[in-house]
């Protein structure tokens, strides 16, 4: 998923969003929300724990900070219990960061530059509960949200990664300097855990505000041979908009 991609799922979203609240009562629903839609937006910190990391940050002019990236994920919640949801999610996380080599330069004493992409997109399934009911139901016709709703949550699914490298290299071996790409992507498996809290603002919307750990490693391409998993882990800390539906 690129960046256009994940900003016109947003925009069809916010444009149904309308026809969702037109059947809102004053300060109630009729019936409990079968789910809720949400987008959310923020700054992911990952890890960046691993050799090729380290490799990267030791040799060029790269800091672990520059892999911080902003991010934009989706969630499709269902409700299976007046407290606990089924939630779907796909997030969006990349870091673009220009560089050269700290201690070598070209033969015109020209800096060796590059530049490293890392970019994340886990898709992933949870339960979420929340810790005191989300709402409340005043007889069989009305149902009021809660102003708050902290829940916590837990899951799993695959993440696709990418980490690839443009630019000018040098061979230590030969201390020549040459193009090329390298380049190394994937999918692997991934656990998260993510705690939040929902803020009503009218019965059909809501504020979301959260803060989600990813947990994953993958195994690097050919491109980088010789380098073991690629961390790919990190905390994710997001605030968006909730709609019930």
């Amino acid at each position: 998923m690129t960046w256009r991609d994940a900003a016109l799922t947003a925009g069809l979203l916010l444009i149904a969003a309308p026809g969702l609240a037109q059947d809102a009562g004053d300060g109630f629903l009729f019936k409990p929300p079968s789910g809720t839609f949400t987008i959310r937006g923020g700054l992911d910190r990952a890890n960046a724990g691993s050799d090729i990391f380290a490799f990267v940050t030791d040799q060029l002019t790269v800091a672990r900070s520059d892999f911080r990236a902003g991010t934009i994920a989706f969630d499709v919640a269902v409700r299976l219990k007046p407290r606990a949801q089924l939630a779907f999610s796909l997030g969006v996380a990349q870091s673009t960061t220009p560089s050269e080599f700290r201690r070598w330069e070209d033969n015109n004493n020209q800096p060796i530059q590059q530049t490293t992409t890392f970019m994340r997109a886990p898709l992933t399934a949870s339960l979420k509960m929340y810790l005191a009911g989300p709402g409340r139901a005043i007889g069989h016709f009305a149902w009021i949200p809660s102003r708050y709703a902290p829940y916590v949550g837990a899951g799993g699914g695959v993440m696709w990664y990418r980490f690839r490298q443009a630019g000018d290299f040098i061979d230590f071996s030969t201390t020549k300097v040459f193009s090329d790409v390298f380049d190394s992507t994937g999918w692997t498996p991934t656990a998260q855990g993510f705690v939040g809290t929902d803020v009503s603002l009218t019965p059909r919307f809501a504020l979301t505000g959260e803060i989600r750990y990813q947990f994953a490693k993958a195994g690097l391409g050919r491109d980088y041979a010789g380098f073991s998993r690629i961390d790919l882990s990190g905390f994710a800390a997001t605030g968006g908009v909730s709609i019930r539906y």
